[in-house]
């Protein structure tokens, strides 16, 4: 926070960008115990390389507060050194609570603040934590974020497509249950920009590889496709009142299969009704 020190009055403040991007962060790689009568603890361990980030949360934080670093084995290393942040002020842990971060198990049941926030800079947080930037073995740029929770998928799929217009329909793999979402090349590149904007908190590692997205051309043999042509909310609001679509997609000027295709979609809560937006 640039503009003054933290302060118990002002903590997760969530149009303060820092506290947007924290919260973000701690709702996908936070832990929120607890213990008995009023004690517990939020906890975030992360490799050692990213220790900055945690002293940058103990910063922002003005509660007591540590950072600690431990070496274990694990299934993927036998020496891994990571570092761990741990915070058991009560109030700091309600205040977390209340804005939408859960004890205990809580990948499918986060969702986007209810309160007035800064979006580019929570969903920063959340792709930091569980998302990736960068570049696909082909050698094109992407973004993705691996989520549970449906609110969460659906609400970057919302704000990507004012930034890209790129819209992206979410379902859940079959081997996991979860929300992969993506985007790629012009559209990476976009929403990369937006993010990841220049002096923003952020993981250092992803920041660079945020930075080198923007670098990128597309080959001159590279062909583009066309975008899309998105669905107007009158549309779907004709569509959702139409007993003909056969008549109707010739009046959109749109194919049958299409218009019956976004009609399953709207009436199966897959896209936002005329009405939610």
């Amino acid at each position: 926070m640039a503009d003054c020190e933290p302060s118990a009055h002002r903590f997760m403040d969530l149009t303060v960008p820092d506290y947007a991007y924290m919260f973000g962060f701690l709702q996908a790689d936070g832990h929120l115990h607890q213990g008995v009568g009023q004690k517990g603890r939020l906890t975030v361990e992360l490799n050692i390389k990213d220790i900055d980030l945690l002293y940058r949360f103990k910063h922002l934080t003005p509660f007591n507060s540590s950072v600690t670093e431990r070496t274990r084995s694990t299934n993927f290393a036998e020496n891994h050194h990571s570092a761990t942040w741990t915070l058991c002020s009560l109030v700091a842990r309600t205040k977390l609570n209340e804005l939408g971060l859960p004890y205990g198990r809580k990948s499918r049941s986060i969702t986007p603040p209810r309160v007035a926030f800064s979006s580019r800079d929570y969903l920063r947080g959340l792709i930091d934590a569980d998302g990736s930037v960068g570049y696909t073995g082909p050698g094109w740029p992407f973004i993705s974020l691996t989520t549970s929770s449906n609110a969460i998928g659906s609400y970057l799929c919302f704000y990507a497509r004012k930034i890209t217009g790129v819209e992206r329909v979410i379902n859940r793999n079959a081997r996991d249950e979860v929300y992969n979402i993506s985007y790629e090349k012009e559209a990476a590149q976009a929403l990369v920009a937006d993010l990841y904007y220049p002096g923003c908190l952020s993981l250092g590692r992803k920041q660079v590889k945020a930075d080198r997205v923007a670098s990128w051309s597309r080959p001159v043999d590279m062909r583009i496709m066309q975008p899309r042509r998105n669905w107007t909310a009158q549309e779907d609001l004709v569509l959702l009142q139409s007993d003909d679509i056969e008549a109707l997609a010739k009046e959109l000027g749109r194919t049958e299969r299409a218009c019956r295709l976004r009609l399953w979609r709207l009436r199966n809560s897959r896209v936002l009704t005329p009405t939610d937006q």
